[in-house]
């Protein structure tokens, strides 16, 4: 007859097989090869650009009954070329496509993306795994166009865009003129193999889990963008967590390096329940690295964003039983943090 005793070991031993075989099944690339999802992103910078070699009326009529909201959107508030209620912009239009910088940057643009097969790949399958885990999820439309350097991407009524011209590679002809705009820091990430993450963070972001205005200490935020980066984890199996950041390998090794000395620094100054965003937003926000941590600047900067998603992994990783749909509905940082059990040592400990 087995003792209660040896009952007990047998149970506890099963529970923590059962756990140990749920997070390899996480951990495992998950097989969505079979969900009916195919993208393919709309060259709306081509058929943008037959309105300069057609007779504008008929081609905007075109445009607009294939592009729907978009079209609107585009003129009136990507290129701000003014109100598609009146013909008024046509002269704006005119303008955009007589001047020598359209036709550079068309260019450059068409020299880069002759196709989008590689990032049609990518996004099916980064759909494919959003579908997974969210099957009733309306996935948007995907559109390629060029801002004139004003917006990286857009999100609208059924579509996601991508400006192509904020994407050309971080050694771009244009980009040492835009400095003021955008730094070095951010416009090295302006590369091809940007495309994907920037995609699915922005409809993670602004569709899928926007965050709550109420959640405005900085533990609130920290794992808000935890949770979001988890996502990507697990919607983009194959891109670097550098890149899921926007961090380079060498910030990405300076905060496993010192990690205990990041989370001693938020403790001791207090840090995890500041409300004033102003005192905050230096470790929220892009920046070259992070004022106060590091030797000679050489810091990783948004250093709770970092720190918010190894809190958030930490958390999974002990609770393989959590589904990714109730990590991201919980609202509860507070209790993510306590049984995440988060106490990191630095790389060399």
């Amino acid at each position: 007859m087995m003792s209660n005793s040896c009952k007990t070991t047998v149970i506890y031993l099963s529970f923590l097989l059962c756990l140990i075989f749920t997070a390899c099944k996480r951990n495992k690339k998950v097989d969505v090869s079979n969900i009916p999802v195919n993208v393919k992103i709309e060259r709306f910078d081509k058929d943008f650009d037959q309105l300069r070699t057609h007779p504008l009326t008929p081609q905007i009529t075109l445009l607009q009954n294939k592009y729907g909201l978009f079209y609107q959107d585009f003129i009136e508030r990507i290129i701000k070329a003014g109100s598609t209620a009146d013909t008024n912009y046509y002269k704006n239009l005119r303008d955009i496509f007589a001047g020598q910088a359209y036709t550079d940057l068309k260019h450059d643009v068409d020299a880069v993306y002759p196709d989008m097969d590689k990032q049609d790949a990518e996004l099916t399958d980064a759909f494919r795994r959003i579908k997974y885990y969210y099957p009733q999820k309306r996935l948007p439309k995907v559109y390629a166009y060029l801002s004139g350097f004003r917006a990286q991407t857009t999100i609208g009524d059924g579509y996601f865009g991508i400006g192509l011209d904020l994407f050309l590679g971080a050694d771009s002809r244009f980009y040492p003129a835009l400095i003021e705009n955008f730094p070095h820091y951010i416009s090295r990430r302006f590369t091809p193999d940007n495309i994907t993450p920037r995609v699915v963070e922005g409809i993670a972001r602004e569709d899928m889990f926007p965050e709550d205005d109420r959640d405005n200490s900085l533990l609130a935020k920290m794992i808000y963008n935890g949770k979001i980066l988890y996502f990507m984890d697990q919607t983009l199996p194959d891109v670097a967590d550098s890149t899921k950041i926007g961090y380079t390998a060498q910030q990405i090794k300076w905060c496993d390096d010192f990690k205990a000395n990041i989370w001693g620094f938020f403790l001791e100054e207090n840090l995890l329940y500041e409300t004033d965003f102003q005192k905050i937003q230096k470790y929220l926000n892009e920046a070259p690295f992070t004022p106060g941590l590091g030797d000679k600047n050489d810091s990783a900067p948004k250093l709770a964003v970092w720190t918010g998603w190894q809190i958030v992994k930490q958390y999974m990783d002990k609770h393989p039983d959590i589904t990714l749909q109730q990590l991201m509905a919980n609202r509860d940082a507070q209790k993510i943090l306590n049984e995440s059990k988060y106490r990191p040592k630095n790389a060399e400990e």
